[in-house]
């Protein structure tokens, strides 16, 4: 009894913290079922990108996951993996040391049904994307922001998503003009969403980045 009242606490937690950490944002929807945009989401999105900076990707030099963080950040116990998959996944259950044991994903990347469930050979199923990648970011801005902007910029919300872990695996560090996700229904909240990232974070894009995303948006109208 007393272990199942925990887990619901831990759980009411975890949602808690979601709803703390999340940037509210009036251009860009969470994963739903619903993927389309609005016509006034997508012309926002088109005005930001035509107020981004457009030049050429800086060098890799000096880039490794720790200019970003000691991995994931801990708040209140749990930390930013598990409060992204208590957002995204339905049905989760949630151990009592705060971690997603149980939850199913519907995939934004690949538009598939995942079952999750935690274990050595099977949570890498699902896996946390940052839609803008650390090391795009890196080569596009991030070199200039100071340390706890990038450690920011890796916990954010925003620039989180849980995925399918092979389409995440397939992504790697690539932008708009290498990597669109499978499911084409995404791909505007997708583009849309690395925009507002990127100009939260100040950060710029390549020239064929830009014509990508600019596809993609013209797309979506």
């Amino acid at each position: 009894m007393r272990r199942t009242l925990r887990i619901r606490i831990i759980t009411t937690l975890l949602i808690a913290l979601f709803v703390i950490a999340f940037p509210v944002s009036q251009n860009v929807s969470l994963p739903s079922n619903s993927l389309s945009q609005t016509s006034e989401q997508v012309a926002a999105a088109l005005e930001t990108l035509e107020n981004l900076e457009t030049k050429g990707r800086a060098p890799k030099t000096g880039y490794e996951r720790a200019q970003f963080g000691d991995g994931w950040r801990v708040q209140e116990g749990c930390d930013t993996r598990n409060i992204i998959l208590a957002r995204d996944l339905r049905d989760i259950r949630v151990g009592d040391d705060c971690k997603v044991l149980f939850g199913t994903l519907e995939d934004p990347y690949t538009g598939a049904e995942i079952r999750f469930s935690r274990g050595a050979s099977s949570s890498a199923d699902v896996q946390i994307d940052h839609v803008v990648a650390l090391s795009n970011a890196w080569q596009t801005g991030a070199q200039q922001l100071s340390s706890s902007m990038r450690e920011n910029l890796a916990n954010d919300p925003l620039n989180l998503l849980a995925v399918d872990g092979k389409a995440n695996q397939q992504k790697s560090d690539g932008d708009a003009a290498t990597w669109l996700p499978s499911n084409k229904s995404f791909r505007c909240q997708y583009v849309s969403r690395q925009l507002e990232v990127k100009s939260k974070y100040s950060l710029w894009l390549t020239g064929a980045e830009k014509d990508a995303v600019q596809k993609v948006l013209n797309s979506c109208a």
